[in-house]
């Protein structure tokens, strides 16, 4: 009988602790915690060195396979096209000036008179031969 009276007891434990009811309360168990805590938080900076490393190790590759290669990296690209613009515009207090195609403006007085001609052309006979004069 006393067998059966232990079981009863440890089985209303057993569905006090599932109910909700008072459980064993553990004096370490805040201690634990933050031992659980730490140990996460190594593991993490621990898996963090890992990767920096192994990306380190990739960027060394790749810049052998650049130097190999000539290739430049976007930064580099894009550093070296701002220079430049820079370069251009250096002394100027507005933006890049335009270049400007060769033959616009240069020859004024021959723009000049092929208007002239043009218009000499839709003239009748007698006043052509005036302006041609």
């Amino acid at each position: 009988m006393s067998f059966i009276l232990l079981q009863t007891s440890r089985a209303t434990k057993d569905m006090g602790k599932m109910l909700g009811g008072d459980e064993e309360k553990d004096p370490d168990a805040a201690k634990k915690e933050e031992e659980r805590q730490e140990a996460l938080r190594q593991e993490e900076e621990e898996r963090k060195a890992k990767y920096a490393k192994m990306e380190a190790e990739r960027e060394v590759m790749r810049q052998g396979i650049r130097d190999k290669y000539g290739i430049k990296k976007k930064e580099e690209k894009e550093a070296e096209a701002q220079a430049a613009l820079e370069a251009n515009a250096e002394g100027s207090l507005t933006r890049p000036k335009k270049a400007i195609p060769p033959g616009c403006g240069d020859e004024e007085e021959a723009e000049e008179e092929s208007i002239l001609d043009t218009v000499i052309k839709y003239l009748p006979g007698p006043l052509q031969d005036m302006f041609k004069k």
